[in-house]
């Protein structure tokens, strides 16, 4: 079934919602003082240590203007950002396309809605900008029916005026589906996705970045997930000048799982950044997150931050994150930083890797050998590297697209993928 939706709803003001500031000047922080030249409220201080004691608001003015020395902006090219962190966004509804089955409901709904902060607030100024601007909420509901819904949202026309969206997902329980946020066109846009899954329900949510060149795209994805249930949750950046998706899950309910993917492949001048986050709050959680890149061109630049805590009250968590890069051509730069942190020593298992190289040349030569001309083995290579990932969305028609859009990148780079000199 085939819908669009122009309506834009008038919203009710926002209630002010935030957590406590940070430690005032003079005070301790983790068993630091602050330096003598200005406190943690001024900037300058020591930082926090621990992911999930990051300050929150929805308010974009208890956030400080970006400077780039902030650990979660340090890589990221703010010049190009620079429109969506000022605030005054555009949040109004906006078109859209959604292809669904009859048991998924997508609808606007107020800003006031009880289901909008469900799943998380703002940690930075980009959501904060986004989430102050929201006038409509876009409302998306997997009911629990004997059928797996599924549902594509197309989203094509935001244009080239700095816009804001807010998107919240619910899977009721027990409920089963899988949703696919499709991005295309050009943007300016900041957003911020809620994802709720009940107790007991199983839910995929694939965030495609398919993008025009010129496209400016920053996401911050917040997951709640209950007793029981399973969230499997996508990244795929393909298209974008500039495209940073920040997704973080909490397992806050006993028997939580989760499971992180993402795929990017990043161009000459194309800048990819996805800060990963998993939280497990509760006794026997499950997480599993698997990020793979393949960088080509010069400037091509991808940065992948993945955060696992397993808090005091995670007995029995089962958890382990990776980030694996590879490296087409000279000129390109992967920064892949993994961070764990444990709090109680009751756990299953816990672990995290990390890795960036160039072509196995093992790998090309076992092609090779077989008659396979060497372009071709390359493309081979790439293509299983990023496969792997690609056939866990557990969706044919959208696997074989994303498979075609890979070989895509790699025809449309084909001159410049070569191997890279010894020693570069």
């Amino acid at each position: 079934m085939s819908s669009t939706s122009t309506n834009p709803i008038a919203a009710a003001p926002a209630p002010h919602i935030d957590e406590p500031v940070a430690p005032a000047a003079g005070t301790e922080q983790h068993g630091a003082r602050a330096h003598s030249d200005g406190g943690w409220d001024t900037g300058k201080g020591i930082p926090v240590q621990t992911r999930s004691e990051r300050f929150r608001s929805a308010d974009l003015d208890a956030f400080p203007t970006v400077t780039g020395r902030e650990v979660n902006w340090k890589f990221a090219p703010l010049a190009k950002l620079q429109p969506i962190l000022a605030g005054g966004l555009d949040g109004s509804a906006y078109p859209f396309l959604a292809r669904q089955s009859d048991g998924a409901d997508v609808e606007w709904v107020r800003s006031d809605d009880p289901r909008v902060g469900s799943a998380g607030l703002p940690e930075d100024r980009a959501a904060a900008a986004a989430w102050s601007a929201r006038d409509a909420v876009l409302a998306i509901t997997v009911k629990a029916t004997e059928a797996h819904e599924f549902l594509t949202l197309t989203r094509s026309d935001f244009g080239s005026q700095p816009r804001a969206a807010h998107t919240v997902i619910t899977a009721e329980p027990h409920a089963q589906g899988i949703v696919v946020i499709d991005n295309r066109g050009s943007a300016l846009l900041s957003e911020n996705v809620e994802i709720v899954v009940r107790d007991g329900a199983r839910l995929t949510v694939v965030s495609l970045q398919d993008w025009d060149d010129d496209a400016v795209h920053v996401s911050t994805q917040f997951a709640e997930v209950g007793r029981d249930a399973f969230l499997k949750h996508v990244v795929v950046s393909l298209g974008g000048s500039v495209v940073r998706v920040n997704p973080s899950t909490h397992l806050g309910a006993q028997g939580a799982d989760t499971e992180m993917y993402g795929v990017y492949f990043a161009d000459a001048g194309q800048y990819i950044e996805q800060q990963v986050y998993v939280n497990h709050d509760a006794p026997n959680t499950r997480g599993r997150v698997n990020y793979k890149g393949a960088l080509q061109g010069d400037g091509a630049h991808t940065v992948w931050i993945g955060d696992v805590l397993i808090g005091r009250t995670g007995d029995g968590t089962d958890s382990y994150e990776q980030n694996r890069n590879l490296v087409l051509t000279d000129g390109t730069r992967a920064d892949s930083i993994p961070n764990l942190e444990i709090e109680t020593g009751n756990i299953e298992g816990a672990g995290h890797a990390s890795a960036t190289g160039r072509f196995d040349d093992e790998q090309l030569f076992y092609l090779q050998a077989r008659g396979i001309p060497e372009e071709e083995a390359r493309r081979l290579v790439v293509l299983g590297f990023l496969v792997e990932v690609i056939q866990k969305i557990g969706a044919p028609e959208l696997e074989e697209r994303l498979i075609a859009a890979v070989e895509q990148e790699l025809t449309a780079g084909r001159s410049t993928v070569a191997a890279p000199q010894v020693g570069a």
